[in-house]
């Protein structure tokens, strides 16, 4: 039981750590320091920093995908559930220190590792959005297109109303985001009712 208890108090101190530091200035023995074990202690669970890194993104992971699939509601119409999830999803990830964090020291140092989290989590939404394109695609919503292309496109239209616009123009509220979306994708992508 105690075992237990150490890992998840490393890995709760080493989630601050890369939190307030970034990946780049967080060491073992700042680890150590704040969940206050000895260095040894880290090594019997984790062989180095970047295997407690990924272990951190697994479970940030696990979180956004146990977001995803809370706010998916089979009985509305994909853009709704769509809309909903992306929505969720952004906001974990704008309250989430260690995205901040990533985001930043990606910005400013261009450290890979924390492109390479960023991206991890980006292919998190995507793997989601393509399964729930797919789905779309199967129920008739949607046109029969690539799923990952429109997955992507889909990512990169939300983020760009939610965040990137923010930066050239007033930002836009949910009501305008949502809009702004449908008339982008959903008219475009929706089937035809005859």
């Amino acid at each position: 039981m105690a075992v237990v208890d150490r890992r998840q108090q490393v890995l709760q101190a080493a989630t601050k750590s890369f939190s307030l530091f970034g990946y780049k200035a967080t060491t073992m023995d700042q680890v150590a320091r704040i969940a206050n074990v000895g260095k040894g202690t880290i090594y019997t669970f984790f062989t180095n920093k970047e295997q407690l890194f990924d272990e951190i993104l697994h479970d940030v992971m696990a979180d956004m995908k146990i977001i995803a699939e809370r706010e998916i509601r089979r009985d509305k119409p994909f853009f709704d559930n769509l809309h909903r999830v992306l929505d969720a999803l952004l906001e974990f990830r704008s309250e989430h220190e260690l995205f901040i964090k990533l985001s930043q020291e990606n910005r400013e140092f261009g450290t890979p590792q924390a492109q390479e989290g960023l991206d991890k989590m980006e292919n998190v939404v995507l793997e989601y959005l393509e399964r729930e394109v797919a789905h779309a695609i199967q129920q008739g919503e949607i046109k029969p297109l690539d799923p990952k292309i429109v997955s992507v496109v889909m990512f990169k239209l939300y983020i760009i109303l939610t965040a990137e616009l923010n930066k050239l123009h007033t930002p836009l509220d949910k009501e305008q985001i949502k809009a702004y979306f449908h008339l982008f994708l959903a008219e475009g992508l929706a089937q035809q009712q005859i």
